[in-house]
This record gives structure tokens, sequence and C-alpha cells, in this order.
């Protein structure tokens, strides 16, 4: 069976750990603050991070990987012996990431084939699907074309519900005006994002955290049987809390704990929490009477 490489981008925010053990290579995202620029993940850390957001009067920028960065990916892949390469990115609605990969791919038709798939999702519902495919390749058993098949079959099984602790980065970038911010944090009104079409979305609010934190593991417990689940935060002091309450639900592969990092912390804040999950594939078999 030939070797293929699974490689994705550092908005899934797999831990180093993880991609080290599944031999994930990750593509990152630039961050800028101001005139400073930094390599996701590899100069600039989630705990740096925050703490720059803390200190800073704006947000940061997050800017997709260049075409070359993809690029230089594949060669190495193709310099080290691999015969393919699937690449699991961001949703395309959320950035330019997938376009790069696409674009990337076409560089080095000829020397390497590559395979680029939308997740449709970020964070760790984005890394689950990453997870599966490293460990299909570490198998090896399935050709490039099965393995773009399979990954393809994941995406409208991920998914993901947080809630936020703040309203703060919404205001800096934009997102709501300062009066409505001011109102949600009087009212203490937190917030639930979900991913709906490959774009966040609001899913409700709640008037209490632990309220919130009930009613993301409600909707991750919707979706069982599950495959995988994945806590992620942002300095989030309660994520046992969220940890807890899914301790329960029954897997098909160990529970991960993930620190979210600068490209979805730009939009969230810190504080922020959610549950990612990758529903059990359901059996598609048909009887014939």
């Amino acid at each position: 069976m030939p070797r293929i490489r699974v490689m994705t981008d550092s908005a899934s925010d797999l831990p180093v750990p993880l991609t080290d053990r599944l031999g994930i290579d990750v593509v990152s995202l630039t961050i800028r603050f101001g005139h400073e620029e930094f390599v996701d993940r590899v100069e600039l850390a989630p705990a740096e991070f925050w703490r720059r957001c803390r200190e800073a009067a704006v947000l940061p920028e997050t800017a997709a990987p260049a075409p070359g960065a993809f690029s230089a990916a594949y060669e190495q892949a193709a310099a080290a012996g691999y015969d393919g390469v699937i690449v699991a990115t961001l949703s395309a609605a959320l950035s330019a990431t997938y376009q790069s990969a696409m674009v990337a791919a076409e560089t080095v038709a000829g020397r390497i084939d590559v395979r680029v798939v939308d997740t449709r999702a970020v964070t760790m519902a984005q890394g689950l699907v990453v997870m599966e495919l490293a460990e299909l390749a570490q198998a090896g058993q399935m050709t490039l074309d099965e393995m773009e098949a399979h990954a393809r079959a994941l995406v409208p099984r991920a998914g993901i519900c947080g809630t936020l602790a703040t309203l703060e980065h919404l205001v800096k970038g934009g997102r709501v005006g300062g009066a409505r911010a001011l109102l949600g944090q009087m009212l203490a009104i937190k917030p639930l994002l979900e991913l709906r079409d490959g774009v966040v979305a609001e899913r409700g609010r709640q008037r209490t955290r632990a309220r919130a934190l009930a009613a993301v593991a409600d909707e991750a417990r919707r979706h069982a049987p599950l495959s995988r689940l994945a806590i992620v935060h942002g300095m989030a002091p309660d994520a046992p809390d969220l940890e807890a309450l899914l301790a329960s639900t029954e897997l098909e592969h160990p529970l991960v704990v993930a620190d979210i990092g600068p490209v979805v912390g730009t939009h969230s804040g810190p504080g922020i929490l959610g549950a990612c999950w990758l529903e059990r594939a359901r059996d598609t078999a048909t009887f014939v009477p």
C-alpha cells in the first residue's frame, strides 16, 4: 500500500504530543500584533498569545499560510519517500488556507499526488478528523483515493459547541457594538456557538456559565454515539467542569483536552470553552427483503 502523509494547519489546535505520535505535518498560519509577525505555535505559544492580548489595545490579525508554505511541506513529503499527501484544512468559509493548499498542490503536480479536503470545521472539530486520517495512514491499509473518500465522509460527522467567557474580543474585533457587549456583560449572558455550514453561528444563550457548560455537554451528547470527543479551551480554569459533565460519554477513542491557540482565540477571547466531537459512523448496510 502507498505511504500517505497527513497534513493540516495550525487552526486545528492539535496538541504537539499528538501530532508527533501520529506523524501529522502542521502548516502554520501567521499572527500579527501591529508590525510584529509570528508563526502560530512555532514562534507564538498559546500562553504568550493570551498575555499579549491582555496588553494590546486592538486585536491581532491572522493570515492564511502562503501557498509556498504548503508547497515546501509537499516537497518534503516527496523527498521523504511518501507516495501521496492528504491535507485537511479549516473551513474555507473562515480562511483562505484551503485555497492556499489547493494552489500549492498544483505546483507539485507530477512529483507527488496531493488531495485537499475542506473539513468545514475549526479547532479540534477539524483536529479529530485529522487524527482519524493519521491513524488510518499509519495502518497503511488505504489507498489515497480511499483516504480522500473517507475524509469527505468524516466532514458531516464533525461538530463543535462552545461558550464565551467575555465579549471583549468580539467588541475589539468589531463584530458587535460596544453597547450590546456592555448589556451582555451586565446581564451575564453567555452565548453558545456552533459550526453551521462551515461558519461559526450562535446556538443560543444562557444566563450563567454553569448553565452554558451544561448546554454544551447536552449538545455533545445529543450527537451520540460518538467516536471521538475533545474539550477545547483558552485559559479556562473551569475546563475540568466540562470534562466532568462529559465523563460518562461512551467513546471509541480516548478523550482529548486541547488548548485553543491564536487563530480561534483572536476572535473568541480568553475563557472560551467547548466540546468538539466526531459522530460514530452509522451502519449504512441495506437490507434486501
